[in-house]
């Protein structure tokens, strides 16, 4: 079955936003990192697998730029977006990636399990769902401490379906926890479309349930997801509970590096690229005469030039210490 296209909308929430470049920088940071990554495994360079996000940079970008300094953020193996866009350094990312000692996590957790507890970025996680009640674990905290901070959870679609995702959004609309769940519907859980997994077409539906607002929103459209996510913020730093946030979107790559993704009905591919995020906002900042193509043009190499160097910096560090690999982990 194809996946559902959001509705076309002109312009993105009304006009390209004022910070444009910020937002723009940061869906191409997240962008070429993960076809540099894409290409090291192909090189063998990258130990295990590796899931990637191009296509759904927006999601990532839109709801981390609504955060500020306190907010703790926990993703999906499919987490390398999320922690940049956190703020985590791209040469220690690579480097954990590629099993630095310099690595996010010393080169110990790799692809999967990305953490940068400095910028908030709680973890990405190899368990479909293990995360959410981390999330709902650190709303408990923040809630107690009064410190008007929130923490959120990304997670995709099939995860919408397991025990955990269910208990976690019960208990956060129950106490009323400063908890942002945003699903990342990229209409595929691994290799099945998500109409064969679930009766729902809209998963912000489910947020009836618990008592709390479900808000759907065009994953690929930055300024919307933004918007969406500041309104969530704000109604959990006012004590007004969790919000569900279904941004939907689409994964460019197959599920990992490993699939080919011929299970794609013919054409699909092609519809969702026409909306890629990062061109979209493009042709908007055109649009809209806040920029030449020859700036954006410029800006785009100048982060491939950035993110190449910070490649370049964590191909030339250490592997851990053989006596290192057992620190840090528990019997």
């Amino acid at each position: 079955m194809t996946a559902v296209l959001p509705p076309a909308e002109e312009g993105l929430n009304g006009g390209a936003p004022a910070d444009w470049r910020e937002l723009l920088e940061a869906m191409w940071r997240i962008r070429c990192f993960e076809d540099e990554v894409r290409s090291l495994f192909f090189k063998g360079v990258v130990r295990g697998s590796t899931h990637l996000c191009q296509g759904q940079e927006a999601v990532a970008v839109g709801v981390c730029s609504a955060l500020r300094e306190g907010d703790k953020a926990t993703c999906t193996y499919r987490g390398h977006g999320v922690v940049l866009a956190m703020g985590a350094p791209l040469d220690r990312t690579f480097g954990e990636i590629l099993g630095r000692a310099n690595g996010l996590c010393r080169g110990k957790g790799g692809s999967m399990h990305l953490a940068d507890l400095s910028v908030g970025a709680l973890g990405s996680n190899a368990i479909v769902g293990g995360h959410l009640p981390m999330t709902v674990g650190v709303a408990l905290a923040n809630q107690y401490l009064a410190n008007s901070a929130v923490s959120v959870a990304f997670f995709g679609d099939g995860a919408t379906n397991i025990g955990a995702f269910h208990e976690s959004c019960n208990l956060a609309a129950v106490w009323q926890l400063p908890a942002i769940f945003v699903v990342e519907n990229n209409h595929y859980g691994e290799y099945s479309p998500l109409a064969s997994t679930t009766p729902i077409e809209r998963l912000a539906e489910r947020a009836a349930s618990y008592g709390m607002p479900g808000r759907y929103v065009d994953g690929n459209d930055v300024a919307a997801v933004r918007q969406v996510t500041r309104d969530a913020v704000e109604r959990a730093r006012a004590g007004e509970g969790p919000t569900l946030i279904e941004a939907d979107t689409y994964r460019q790559q197959g599920h990992s590096r490993s699939d080919p993704a011929t299970y794609r009905p013919a054409g699909e591919l092609e519809a969702w690229m026409a909306r890629d995020p990062i061109t979209r906002l493009e042709n908007q900042i055109e649009k809209e005469r806040l920029a030449e193509r020859e700036e954006l043009t410029q800006l785009a190499a100048g982060i491939s030039i950035q993110v190449g160097k910070a490649l370049e910096t964590a191909l030339a560090w250490p592997e851990p210490e053989v006596a290192a690999r057992i620190e840090d982990v528990f019997a």
